[in-house]
């Protein structure tokens, strides 16, 4: 299973109630269909072989009989198939009559799961018709002469012999509504993958309160959750039923099929690593694993081959470009208001529990001084502080710019900030005198000197005001070390600690729109200016006036960076993997193979050897998934070789044939 990525169906077909033949033809071609698709995996809903709404129907031996000749039908005409794919239909074993779901691959069934809990409340009433399974069971069941010996419980689960990362279990519909559902326990027992049979009616709010439900269980159990819902074929004799398909990932829905949508199948590409990876970080999930008592059996299958073994195969949907950035556009203005709050909210219970009544912020008209300034006038409201207590500081060099500078000396007047300016040509020059170091060479030692000296005067007048160093530094900054050691590496606490770089320019977007909404037009202004200006520490001196120093010319771009580093940090991912996702995410136009491998080289060599910044940063609340503080998100040696993961790009450079 390439990249460990599962493709997955569920689909409502057309069926007649107790029409079990002309049944069991639609299930053949929706899995034909599904074979087409490269699905590995598909889930059909409960009683599909049949319909669910037989009612008395289902005491007609007829009928029982019908659907397990259909279902011999349907495992003769996919034995040529390798998908594994589960039907609901009656069975009727030793005097008792159960709704169960069939597991089948290569024309054999598998595995065949009972119902466990059988609803008998208002318009459901099952127990008229069917059995719960209470584990006593026969352990195997023959059900013809070409059906015979076939597991039979609610504690099977069926694994991928070659894939530990693939267990899928199952439940049927009112098990999943219960208390304690049977896939609690079968998730606890090693179930990535819960497959959900499905015949739930429609009415007012339901499919509203459906989604919640199955996004929210597949959350609790760290799971694929599959939810296959019966068609509008049903009978409506007292019912309606929508076809309300759903396929969840830990609490994400990947695949919907709007309810009475005339479209049911859906697809989604899951990926049980990112699962497993929650699962292993998640300590608690398995304390709960030591204490379930659940009996499993384990029956051994090998999945379909991975549609991703052609590597032309795409994955369905979409990989986010900037997976820290939200792409609707409320949902993003949500985000944004949320994190802005959180920010300020974590330095004002900072400046309240020291009683500080000032702050001192580098304002270079930058981003992210910008940001910070932001902020800091945010969390001053909260705390109740006069604004002009917050002391911006611009400190004009070798590379300050006109555009720069202009702008740092207008937000700091729009924002009510008070503004004191600092050239430190002179006593970088000085500097350069004492350590022997000629002007002329802009080498890092020139750099680093005036980012020093920068630092050192914040500091100290942070101690004249008896006020705190706001920190300007960036997560994306942290993670690649593209800060100067004790430089703006330091300061007494970092409000954009865990913010990333592709993230800092929409929240600056935010306050921007939000100054022009309540009429500071000058304000608006200025951040849309500082918005369009490049990125970059105006180290080196500008050439014809402008900024020749551009930060992502130098380490690559942020938006590339960022994306890589979310699935370092937050998934584990390999290089080969994020490779992968990269190229499902990006266009050859907007990023071809060679330039993500040689910015994912550079990553992964910046993100080792410049941990020892990290391992010394300030205070900074986290406010994403995301965080470096060596106090909480991120503990890693500052000596720890990046041979492994070097080794890895260095291959995928030779199969994308570019060494």
């Amino acid at each position: 299973m390439n990249y460990s990525i599962l493709r997955a169906s569920c689909a409502s077909p057309e069926l007649s109630v107790a029409d079990c033949e002309g049944n069991a033809e639609k299930i053949i071609s929706l899995v034909r269909k599904a074979v087409s698709c490269g699905v590995q995996l598909m889930v059909f809903p409960e009683l599909c072989i049949t319909g669910y709404t037989c009612s008395d129907l289902f005491l007609q031996q007829k009928l029982t009989d019908g659907a397990v000749k259909a279902l011999e039908t349907i495992c003769q005409k996919t034995k040529d198939t390798d998908i594994l794919f589960a039907v609901g239909l009656p069975i009727v074993l030793k005097g008792a009559r159960y709704n169960a779901a069939a597991f089948i691959q290569k024309g054999k069934v598998l595995a065949l799961i009972p119902k466990t809990y059988i609803p008998t409340y208002s318009e459901f009433y099952e127990k008229r018709w069917f059995t719960p399974a209470d584990g006593s069971e026969e352990e195997t069941v023959t059900l013809s002469e070409t059906l015979a010996n076939i597991p039979f419980g609610k504690d099977i689960l069926l694994c991928d012999g070659k894939n530990p990362l693939v267990s899928i279990g199952a439940e049927i519909c009112e098990d999943l509504w219960v208390p304690l559902s049977p896939s609690t326990q079968t998730s606890l027992s090693g179930a990535t993958v819960i497959a959900n049979l499905s015949a739930s009616n429609e009415v007012v709010g339901k499919a509203a309160y459906r989604r919640l439900l199955v996004g929210a269980h597949s959350a609790k159990t760290l799971s694929a959750y599959l939810y296959a819902d019966a068609g509008h074929d049903e009978s409506s004799t007292d019912m309606i039923f929508s076809s309300h398909n759903i396929i969840a990932q830990n609490g994400s829905i990947k695949a919907e099929s709007k309810p009475f949508a005339k479209e049911t199948f859906i697809t989604a590409d899951l990926d049980l690593e990112a699962l497993m990876q929650d699962r292993l970080r998640t300590t608690t999930f398995a304390d709960c694993a030591k204490n379930n008592q659940q009996k499993i059996r384990r029956v051994e299958f090998s999945l379909a081959a991975s549609p991703f073994e052609d590597k032309k195969e795409k994955l369905l949907g979409t990989v986010q470009k900037h997976p820290f950035v939200p792409e609707g556009q409320t949902e993003r203005s949500e985000r944004c208001l949320a994190v802005i709050e959180m920010q300020a909210e974590g330095l004002a219970k900072r400046l309240r529990h020291i009683h500080c009544q000032s702050a001192v912020i580098g304002l270079s008209g930058g981003l992210d001084s910008t940001l910070a300034l932001l902020v800091t006038a945010r969390a001053f409201d909260k705390c109740g502080i006069d604004r002009t207590n917050i002391l911006c500081v611009t400190m004009p060099c070798f590379g300050t710019t006109d555009r720069t500078y202009t702008n740092a000396c207008s937000l700091a007047k729009e924002t009510e900030a008070t503004l004191k300016e600092v050239d430190i040509k002179a006593a970088v020059l000085q500097h350069f005198k004492d350590i022997g170091h000629e002007e002329s060479i802009h080498d890092v030692t020139y750099e680093n000197s005036q980012a020093r000296e920068r630092t050192q005067i914040l500091m100290d007048l942070a101690n004249k005001t008896n006020g705190l160093v706001i920190g300007t530094g960036d997560l994306s900054e942290l993670a690649l070390g593209w800060c100067t050691y004790n430089g703006d590496h330091m300061s007494m606490y970092g409000v954009n600690a865990s913010i990333p770089k592709t993230l800092v320019r929409h929240l600056v977007a935010w306050f921007a729109d939000e100054a022009q909404e309540s009429g500071r037009k000058k304000l608006s202004l200025v951040l849309k200016d500082i918005l369009d200006t490049p990125v970059s520490p105006e180290l080196l001196p500008p050439q014809g006036g402008t900024i020749s120093q551009k930060t992502e010319e130098l380490v690559g771009p942020y938006e590339l960076h960022d994306f890589f580093l979310y699935y370092v940090l937050r998934w584990g991912f390999s290089p080969r993997k994020i490779f992968f996702l990269a190229r499902n995410a990006f266009t050859q136009e907007e990023y071809s193979s060679a330039v993500i491998l040689t910015w994912l080289h550079t990553f992964y060599k910046r993100f080792f050897s410049q941990q020892f910044k990290r391992s010394c940063m300030p205070d900074g609340a986290k406010v994403g998934t995301v965080s470096l503080s060596p106090r909480g998100d991120w503990r890693m040696p500052s000596d720890a070789s990046a041979s492994l993961w070097l080794k890895e790009v260095e291959e995928l450079k030779k199969e994308e044939g570019l060494c």
